[in-house]
């Protein structure tokens, strides 16, 4: 009875064994996998940010261009001020009031 006993719990043991392997094999073959589309989805972001960089010549033309766009500005803005200021004051040129000669 014994040796029955222990021949079973062998078989059990090699048995278990043996789907360990089967699932250590399974999971080494996904984690190839994954680490394969990892490396070509890294591949592929280093590639769209390098198509996506702006050249240094491109930088300063644009930033000479914002400059532009700020100096214009700032005259449209002092030009609607002149404006409003010359809106609120008098147009008497004589320091008289405007009045029709009789």
């Amino acid at each position: 009875m014994f040796v029955a006993m222990s021949s079973s719990v062998s078989f059990r043991i090699t048995r278990t064994a043996e789907d360990l392997v089967q699932t250590i094999t399974a999971l080494s073959q996904r984690l190839v996998k994954l680490e394969q589309r990892q490396e070509a989805l890294e591949f592929q972001l280093r590639q769209q940010s390098e198509s996506q960089r702006i050249p240094a010549e491109e930088m300063e033309m644009l930033d000479g261009v914002e400059q532009l766009l700020k100096e214009c500005q700032e005259l449209l803005d002092s030009s609607d001020q002149a404006e409003d200021q010359a809106r609120e004051e008098p147009q008497s040129w004589s320091g008289e009031p405007d009045t029709l000669a009789a």
